[in-house]
């Protein structure tokens, strides 16, 4: 009975008390960074993207960009490592880039805690346990990014998103709010051993 009352109603009442008081706080490191990323970078400052939200809802998703838009001669975007800028490696290891997002946050597109919102055309790929990955709001942070963000292998990733799913709290919320400070400051699962961020998810059956 609690643990659906928070589902419903607290989850959002702890995301706003704790996004206002922060975007204010964070208000002039955000304009520094984002001063930071129109000069070593250039435009665009934000990196938009579509992404599925609660239930499949799509939304916006805002993060200051970290990679050039240098394309090759056939027009196609470089690979990610030859466009990641070493500008762009700082605000990924401080987990910078992702301060926009407390806007989605705001805007109740997300929620502080939660399965990482992830590209449209993974969609097709899900199998139906791991779609229940929608059952909450993507997170700003989550189970899985506090037990190896980028470094652990989808398989295991979609595991832990589906232990918060079933396990969604107020503490556990908390838990991992405070775990995720401490993953920051250790700067622990940036990347993957053999890519700048996370490989691409090509479905379970690929993986298999």
């Amino acid at each position: 009975m609690i643990h659906s009352w928070y589902r419903r109603r607290g989850k959002r009442l702890l995301d706003l008390a704790l996004t206002i008081p922060t975007l204010l706080v964070l208000a002039p490191v955000i304009g520094i960074v984002a001063l930071l990323v129109r000069t070593n970078i250039g435009r665009p400052v934000f990196f938009l993207q579509q992404r599925p939200g609660l239930n499949g809802k799509l939304f916006r998703v805002c993060k200051f960009r970290s990679m050039t838009v240098e394309r090759d001669e056939r027009g196609c975007l470089l690979p990610d490592d030859q466009r990641l800028t070493s500008f762009g490696r700082f605000i990924r290891k401080y987990s910078l880039d992702e301060l926009p997002q407390l806007w989605n946050v705001l805007r109740g597109d997300m929620s502080l805690v939660g399965p990482r919102p992830l590209l449209m055309k993974y969609l097709e790929l899900y199998t139906p346990e791991q779609a229940r990955r929608h059952e909450v709001r993507p997170g700003l942070t989550g189970w899985a990014q506090v037990n190896g963000r980028n470094s652990i292998d989808w398989e295991y990733r979609f595991e832990l998103d589906l232990w918060y799913v079933d396990r969604c709290s107020f503490s556990t919320d908390v838990k991992i709010i405070a775990l995720t400070f401490l993953t920051t400051l250790r700067r622990q699962g940036i990347s993957a051993s053999d890519h700048v961020t996370m490989p691409e998810f090509k479905g379970t059956a690929a993986i298999d």
